[in-house]
This record gives structure tokens, C-alpha cells and sequence, in this order.
């Protein structure tokens, strides 16, 4: 039996970010089919923000004229002042479909990775002029220059996967030496801090936590420069979400190291499940992503990152391919995975305080939140062993509000329902207690409401 306790007395901060993307939503304006379109599904969750990585990979966003640097300034002998030089119109487009949706957009600067034929993943023949580019755009977008916007972007991110090393040796994100690559991200950062120096600017995204001598190295030629990051981001993809909070860890070690670990913040900008990178394994991991059993990695996922070191984390992928667990790729329905995200965006948006909660199995996950007029708790049993047994969860819910009736509302995410109320219980006591029989990869959402 799993043992779960939930004290409402005892808070310990506020809910994090744990329900950001990678890319906005999606529609199909050539058809003329409303419905075929995520967006509804973003509002529904309360999606905070939306990275823009590997955008021009879909044809929904028109991905060979949106996003990337090389993709808005298309010939880098224009001169970076003209605004004729910039073609914004589809990345416009894109950056409205997250603002129409209550999202904000978390600019990653630079290009989309590069499997194969390589354009834009090469170092900038001018480190400086490449910056002022990223200036210009983010002029357009914060400043309203060149028929631009004033949105509310904070968040503007330097490359992408720098480290990147396929097997056969080869780098589809970065065509240089990674100490040509620490030259370039000086000279950017350096003006872009300088220039917007109330934006939140960092990167570099790293492949994982765990790149020491890259962390090493990186952060010695920050602190040489006198540079100080705003966050840093890496990426994680595994088959056991406690492995983020161990990421987020080491992470935060490397920032100690350099005395930054109180200036600059963490965040995993690219998670999913993963067992294997080849062979059955990677078939397996595409099955998961799509499965309930995918679903319940994503809840113990953000459930570990709100109890780690991470401010934020963002999913890789919203857009519809190969790894978007949270819909349907030809109707953009919802799948399994999309059910975690509706859970974490009310919690978040409704009980955005953390209270205590523990599990007595390291395959149970549990979060409770607070907000004022209701309490949420978010469990999940998630194991990878493809043959865990079912398993009973006793729950106990401690010191919620006296002298008042209470309603409590039980949801499950399972192969047979969508987050389905499933139970309900009224009691005016300040303590609860109950067991739920449950199988591997069922998630409850349970609600407290003051009636």
C-alpha cells in the first residue's frame, strides 16, 4: 500500500511553471475547419507560455519563413537597420496564436535543429551583427518597430542544443567549436543584456544538466567576462521523472560553483519520455507518448519538477509530430497527454500555493495546492516496469478549513476515462481519509471545494 498525506496547514511556496510547451497552437485556415485546431485546448490548460524551437519544422506555422534568425533576416549582407530587410509576416502569425490563447511566447533565438542539410546552424560570419538582428526582432515584437507589437515577451533565449552530438560525430545544431560557440554567446548576450536590461535573456539549452566540463567551461568564460545569466536552460529526456529532480540538482551545483545560484534561475525547456534511442525501445517510447501510461509520466513529471530546483518547464512538443503526446496529429484532438496539463493548469491557475504533501512509494507522486477558495491534489502511480501490479492508495488529507462544509470532488485519468468524476464526498471535518484502488498509470485529480 502507498501512504499519502496532504497537510493544508503547512505551506512551503508557490506553484511553479510546470505546464509551458514548446509551440503555439495549431489550426487549418486552408480548409476552413475551425474545430481541426489546438487552441480551444491551450486556453482550457491555462498553457503560460510557448518556447519557439524547431517551428519550421510545421507547416502550420508556415516553418520556412517563421521563427528562426536566418528565416526573418534572409540574407545576412542586408544591411540591419532596413526594415526591408526583415520578413516577420508568418512569425507574426505564430506569435498571435499564443497571445490569442492567453500564452506568451519564449523566443528562442537561433535556428531549428539540423538533421540534415545544414543553413542556418552554422556561426554568423559577425558575431555583433548577428546580436543587433535579434535586437531588431526584438524590437518588433516589445517595441512595436517596424509595424511591430508590444507584447508582453520576457523571456528571449540564445541557441539551442549547442552540445549536440549525433553518433556518427556530427552536430545538428551548432557548425562550430564550442569555444567558438562561447565567443559567439558572449557577444550576444552582452548587447542584448545591455540593450534590454529588463528582459529576461539567457540559454544556452543545453543536451542535459550533466555536461560538466561544457558547464565548467561555460560558466568560467561567463564569469571571466564579468556576465551574469538570467536563467539557464537545459533539456532532459528519460523513463523516470525523478531523474529531473537530480538534473535540477547538479544543475544548481554548476551555479553554486560561480556564486550565481541567487541571481540566475533553471529551466528544463525540453522533457519527454524516453526509454531507448534506437531499436524496440525507441518504438516503445513513441507508443508511451502517446498511451495513458505517457500520460501519468507527464504528471509525475511536473509534480517532481515543482518539488525540484526548476523554475519552469516546457514539454517538448505542442505542435502536432512525433513527439506531441497531447494530441491528435491529423484532428488535434486530445490524447491522454493532454489530460495532465488540463489538471496542472488548474491547480495553478486556483490553488497556486504549495502545501506539504508526501508518498511513502517512490512510484506515487503526489502535489497538493491551495488557493482561497479551493484545494487541489494531484496524484499519479507511474512505474516503467511494464509489469507493476495494481496497488492500493490510502490518502489522508489533514487541517483544511473548520466549521465548514466541504465538497470533495474525485477525477481520474485512466485508459477508460478523461478525467471523469469518478466520486464525491461532503465533510465539515478539517481531516479525511480514504483509499482508492488503483492501476499502474492512473491519475486522480482530486478538488476541495468550500460549500
Amino acid at each position: 500500500m502507498a501512504i499519502i498525506h496532504i497537510d493544508f496547514e503547512k505551506t512551503i511556496g508557490k506553484l511553479k511553471i510546470m505546464h509551458s510547451v514548446n509551440n503555439v497552437p495549431v489550426g487549418n485556415p486552408v480548409r476552413k475547419a475551425d474545430y481541426l485546431s489546438t487552441h480551444k485546448y491551450f486556453e482550457m490548460a491555462h498553457i503560460p507560455y510557448c518556447r519557439s524551437h524547431d517551428a519550421s519544422f510545421c507547416e502550420s506555422y508556415c516553418g520556412e519563413f517563421a521563427v528562426d534568425v536566418h528565416r526573418i533576416f534572409r540574407d545576412f549582407d542586408k544591411d540591419v537597420n532596413d526594415e526591408s530587410s526583415y520578413d516577420f509576416e508568418y512569425t507574426d502569425k505564430y506569435v498571435k496564436a499564443a497571445e490569442d490563447v492567453g500564452a506568451h511566447v519564449f523566443y528562442r533565438l537561433g535556428a531549428s535543429i539540423e538533421h540534415y542539410k545544414k543553413k542556418g546552424t552554422f556561426p554568423p560570419k559577425d558575431y555583433l551583427k548577428w546580436a543587433k538582428i535579434c535586437e531588431h526582432i526584438i524590437r518588433h515584437y516589445i517595441d512595436g518597430w517596424n509595424n511591430g507589437f508590444h507584447y508582453t515577451m520576457d523571456y528571449w533565449e540564445i541557441w539551442n542544443e549547442p552540445d549536440c552530438q549525433n553518433s556518427d560525430g556530427t552536430n545538428p545544431c551548432w557548425q562550430g567549436t564550442m569555444e567558438e560557440f562561447y565567443d559567439f554567446f558572449v557577444v550576444v548576450y552582452r548587447h542584448l543584456k545591455t540593450t534590454f536590461p529588463n528582459l529576461i535573456i539567457g540559454g544556452p539549452a543545453l543536451c542535459n544538466a550533466h555536461r560538466d566540463q561544457i558547464n565548467h567551461d561555460f560558466f568560467s568564460r561567463l564569469n571571466k567576462e564579468k556576465l551574469v545569466l538570467d536563467f539557464f536552460s537545459f533539456h532532459g529526456y528519460n523513463n523516470d521523472p525523478k531523474r529531473f529532480i537530480e538534473d535540477a540538482d547538479h544543475a544548481y551545483e554548476c551555479l553554486k560553483e560561480f556564486g550565481v545560484e541567487d541571481k540566475t534561475t533553471l529551466i528544463l525547456n525540453e522533457w519527454n519520455y524516453i526509454r531507448r534511442w534506437t531499436g524496440e525501445g525507441y518504438i516503445q517510447s513513441m507508443h508511451t507518448i502517446r498511451n495513458n501510461k505517457g500520460a501519468s509520466y507527464i504528471a509525475g513529471t511536473m509534480i517532481c519538477g515543482q518539488k525540484s530546483r526548476l523554475e519552469q518547464m516546457m514539454y517538448y512538443d505542442g505542435k502536432p509530430g512525433t513527439w506531441n503526446g497531447m494530441f491528435d496529429a491529423i484532428f488535434h484532438t486530445p490524447l491522454k497527454g493532454f489530460y495532465p496539463f488540463l489538471i496542472y493548469g488548474d491547480m495553478y491557475t486556483n490553488t497556486n500555493e504549495e502545501c506539504l504533501s508526501s508518498s511513502s512509494d517512490d512510484t506515487v507522486y503526489c502535489l497538493a495546492g491551495k488557493g482561497e477558495n479551493k484545494y487541489g491534489i494531484f496524484i499519479t502511480y507511474f512505474d516503467d516496469d511494464d509489469d507493476a501490479k495494481d496497488k492500493d492508495i490510502e490518502i489522508t488529507i489533514d487541517n483544511m478549513k473548520k466549521d465548514v462544509l466541504k465538497s470533495i470532488e474525485f477525477k481520474i485519468l485512466d485508459d477508460d476515462n478523461d478525467c471523469q468524476v469518478f466520486k464525491n464526498d461532503t465533510t465539515s471535518d478539517s481531516c479525511f481519509k480514504t483509499t482508492l484502488k488503483t492501476k499502474p498509470y492512473t491519475t486522480y485529480y482530486i478538488t476541495v471545494s468550500f460549500i
